[in-house]
């Protein structure tokens, strides 16, 4: 029966992936396979990156983007369709050893334009599949307070979206959630959920952590709704310690590619006191089609918990020093950085990214009237007690880029009394959206 691009991603989500997808089976290079061949284009690509994992003889296509000048350029693996842990594992034992910063680089570029889905039909699907779950609370826009400044940039403003998603095996496994019914953590409905959000929202750039269903689910999917997705897994990921597993959670870092070209990419390691850790970054530089302006976008997971501040200091520092050198400086391009930075803003971390010579804002900021962070982007109950915290933020170049809205954060009677996450929220950590202005060049920015 034939699928319409709706219907090829819904498929997709649902599992029903044709049998020729299975690692086991893939032997064969793609033009040899007769059911490659009656494979929609977005099922063809998933098979293509599938094969050349499990045939070494087949060459991966590489990336069309130039290494980043002064920077460390992506290195392309062929990406892996199968939720194989025995694959994952490998590849994670590999990019553990590496001496460059380029090892943790998984860059997704397929070569040809996918079918493409419409987002109306598949937001509809999602909601159908999601109707007996509660309803989803309604966030809203509020706009920051003050006067437009003089000589912004025409089109639209650009809509970024940070999103710790839950990797789903430390969801099920180590996180111990014990206010949230397992069943609430089903895989086979919370994807819904989660692209339900992305759906709702459409960001132009999309940051996300814990992603540990990338290929399966998160690439084919945005891809065939128009966006250009890059992928950086943990080399050390907690996720491989549980029997059921989808491979590595990791950073993947998603654009439209309507509104932006790839330029340059990078995926590093980030190091402390001279040392590799668990914890990566992707930086990009896109540059926008319709104005031709260039901007610098990061998304990054520091190292989580208590007790390991000075870790997370060093590793904000490393990051530093990689955004210094892909953006320029103070008067280069400018900067969006998005993350999950496991630290409250009294964290040295915080101060140092507040305080460099980069002139960055945490976005978030802007909802307060006293410049005070939000109470929270996360909260959760776990056996250890409730915990709520701030941890998330969307950083900014103020010299270049003006707040025009921000997504509100639920209330504590909105999220409920059993917190997060739950049957109609996917995460323990909530979603952030900004919509930015670049200004122009030649007109002071927003300050503080």
């Amino acid at each position: 029966m034939y699928q319409g691009p709706g219907r090829v991603s819904l498929a997709l989500l649902q599992g029903n992936i044709p049998p020729v997808l299975r690692v086991s089976v893939l032997r064969l290079p793609v033009e040899q396979s007769a059911g490659a061949k009656s494979l929609s284009p977005s099922l063809k690509s998933l098979y293509c990156h599938s094969a050349c994992v499990e045939n070494p003889k087949i060459t991966p296509v590489a990336s069309k983007a130039a290494p980043a000048s002064g920077s460390v350029g992506s290195r392309n693996v062929c990406s892996m369709g199968s939720s194989s842990s025995r694959l994952y594992s490998a590849l994670a034992q590999t990019l553990s050893g590496g001496p460059t910063a380029q090892e943790g680089a998984l860059e997704q570029d397929l070569g040809q334009e996918p079918e493409r889905c419409d987002p109306d039909q598949l937001q509809r699907e999602c909601q159908e599949v999601l109707r007996q779950r509660p309803p989803r609370t309604q966030r809203c826009f509020t706009s920051p307070r003050g006067p437009a400044p003089q000589g912004l940039s025409p089109g639209q403003p650009i809509r970024v979206m940070q999103w710790n998603i839950l990797a789903q095996a430390l969801g099920e496994g180590k996180d111990s959630f014990v206010r949230c019914p397992l069943e609430a953590l089903n895989w086979a409905e919370r994807k819904y959920l989660i692209l339900e959000e992305i759906l709702t929202y459409r960001p132009d750039i999309l940051c996300l952590q814990e992603v540990d269903h990338y290929y399966d689910t998160f690439q084919p999917v945005l891809q065939s709704l128009g966006y250009h997705g890059t992928f950086c897994p943990k080399p050390w990921s907690p996720c491989l310690d549980l029997e059921r597993n989808n491979g590595p959670d990791g950073c993947a870092l998603f654009f439209r590619r309507e509104r932006f070209q790839l330029e340059h990419s990078a995926s590093v390691r980030l190091a402390a006191a001279l040392l590799k850790t668990n914890q990566v970054a992707i930086i990009q530089t896109l540059r926008c089609r319709a104005t031709g302006r260039a901007l610098c976008v990061a998304v990054t997971h520091l190292k989580a918990r208590s007790g390991w501040e000075r870790l997370r200091s060093a590793q904000g520092s490393d990051l530093l020093r990689y955004l210094q050198t892909a953006s320029g400086g103070r008067q280069g391009v400018p900067l969006l950085v998005c993350g999950d930075f496991n630290a409250e803003p009294s964290e040295d971390v915080y101060r140092r990214f507040a305080a460099s010579g980069l002139e960055l804002d945490s976005a978030y900021t802007r909802l307060s009237p006293d410049g005070a962070e939000p109470p929270y982007t996360t909260w959760k109950i776990r056996p250890s007690g409730e915990s709520c915290h701030t941890l998330d933020y969307i950083w900014f170049s103020r010299l270049a880029f003006r707040v025009e809205s921000l997504l509100e954060l639920p209330t504590a009677e909105q999220i409920g009394p059993d917190r997060l996450p739950s049957y109609n929220y996917p995460s323990d950590h909530l979603s952030l959206i900004c919509d930015f202005s670049l200004l122009d060049p030649a007109q002071p920015g927003e300050q503080s």
